[in-house]
């Protein structure tokens, strides 16, 4: 992410994505909130896209996409509630990010799977890579 409003469209697409199940939950806002300390966003602008609808911008980097899809899975698990709007947006997402769905698929089977929810970086590149041989 080089650009402020790179920052700002990936923040607005996981909070419109927080939102598909009706609510927002306090671990997902504590998440969000959390990334966009992490993104130098400021607090006042963070609560500013609760209100406004921005356009999403197209990431070009594959591993920031990958990331970013990352991000929303957690985001998805965070709450502990897994619905089903939730699993159909976040494989349009991968999809719509050019990410193939046999590896989004597996990753998120794979957080599904594991304890915490959370999948290795390692593990979380190569479910990409091995796709690509």
């Amino acid at each position: 992410m080089d650009t402020r409003e790179e920052k700002i469209s990936l923040l607005s697409e996981m909070i419109a994505f927080a939102v598909i199940d009706g609510e927002l939950h306090d671990r997902e806002y504590d998440f969000l909130l959390m990334v966009s300390q992490e993104l130098d966003i400021d607090k006042t602008t963070f609560l500013d896209l609760f209100s406004h609808r921005n356009e999403f911008s197209v990431i070009k980097d594959e591993f920031h996409r990958i990331l970013h899809f990352y991000r929303l899975a957690l985001l998805m698990h965070c709450d502990g509630v897994l619905h089903e709007r939730e699993k159909k947006a976040i494989n349009e997402i991968g999809i719509n990010m050019g990410l193939n769905p046999y590896a989004t698929k597996r990753v998120l089977k794979l957080m599904q799977e594991a304890p915490d929810q959370m999948v290795d970086a390692e593990v979380l590149l190569s479910s990409f890579q091995e796709q690509l041989n």
